[in-house]
C-alpha cells in the first residue's frame, strides 16, 4: 500500500471513494446540500486542508482529510472491499502526524454517536477519546499530541 498527498486532479477520486462507503453513506446530492462540492473540495485543498490517498497497485482505495486551522480530521473513508486491512489506520496516522507537525496539541473529529458503528469502535481502537455530544447528535472525539 502506498499513501500519497492528494492533488487537485484527485477531487473526483475523493468523491468516488466518499460515495462508495456503506456506513455513513451520502450521495453527491446530499453532500452538495452540505456545501461539499468538487469546487469546495478543490478550494479546501488549496488552503489549510490536506488530504491523503491510499493506493494499492495504483488503485485509490481510501482517503483521509485534515484541517490545520480547525485542528481536526475532516474525513476518512475506505472502499468497502478494503476495510479491515489497516488502510484506515494508516490514513489516520498520516493525518494525525501532519496535524501534530503543525504544532497542534489537541485534535478532534466528529462521528455518529452510535457505539455499535464501526467508525466509533475504530476511533476508540486508535486511542481517540469521546469528549462531548454535539447539538446535532454527533460525538466529538479528541486526541492529544503524544509526548
Amino acid at each position: 500500500m502506498n499513501i500519497r498527498e492528494a492533488q487537485l486532479e484527485d477531487v473526483e477520486t475523493l468523491f468516488h471513494i466518499r460515495t462508495s462507503v456503506i456506513e455513513n453513506y451520502q450521495s453527491r446530492e446530499e453532500l452538495a446540500t452540505l456545501g461539499i462540492t468538487p469546487k469546495a473540495i478543490a478550494t479546501m485543498l488549496q488552503s489549510d486542508f490536506r488530504a491523503w490517498i491510499a493506493e494499492i497497485d495504483g488503485q485509490p482505495i481510501g482517503f483521509s482529510m485534515a484541517n490545520a486551522v480547525q485542528k481536526n480530521i475532516y474525513g476518512m473513508f475506505v472502499l468497502p472491499a478494503f476495510e479491515s486491512r489497516g488502510v484506515g489506520s494508516a490514513l489516520m496516522q498520516q493525518a494525525e502526524e501532519w496535524l501534530y507537525s503543525q504544532e497542534i496539541e489537541e485534535i478532534w473529529l466528529l462521528t455518529a454517536n452510535e457505539p455499535k458503528l464501526r467508525a466509533y469502535k475504530f476511533y476508540l481502537h486508535l486511542n481517540w477519546t469521546p469528549a462531548e455530544v454535539q447539538a446535532n447528535g454527533k460525538i466529538k472525539f479528541i486526541k492529544k499530541r503524544p509526548d
